[in-house]
């Protein structure tokens, strides 16, 4: 069986956090409750950070990505405030 397509997805805002959460979420088949049971957060920060809410926990973020089979990463990228690439 071939492995699955990996996507990847630049996150600017928390809205797009959020919507990522929840697509991974449903693509699973889980309800909020039970994502949230699974991933040891409550309903209500799962809401939270699927609604995009700005001041969510990073840390709790973090175990939802986490237990959806899903990991952040950093990558290097222009800064929007260089006129050429460079940081100096």
């Amino acid at each position: 069986m071939p492995a699955p397509a990996t996507i990847m997805t630049e996150l600017t805002s928390a809205k797009a956090l959020g919507k990522a959460v929840r697509d991974a979420r449903t693509k699973t088949g889980l309800q909020q409750a039970e994502a949230a049971l699974l991933c040891g957060v409550g309903i209500r920060y799962l809401s939270d950070l699927e609604n995009g809410k700005v001041t969510v926990r990073l840390e709790q973020a973090l175990k939802v990505i986490a237990g959806l089979g899903l990991v952040l990463t950093i990558s290097p990228k222009k800064p929007f405030w260089s006129k050429d690439g460079r940081t100096a």
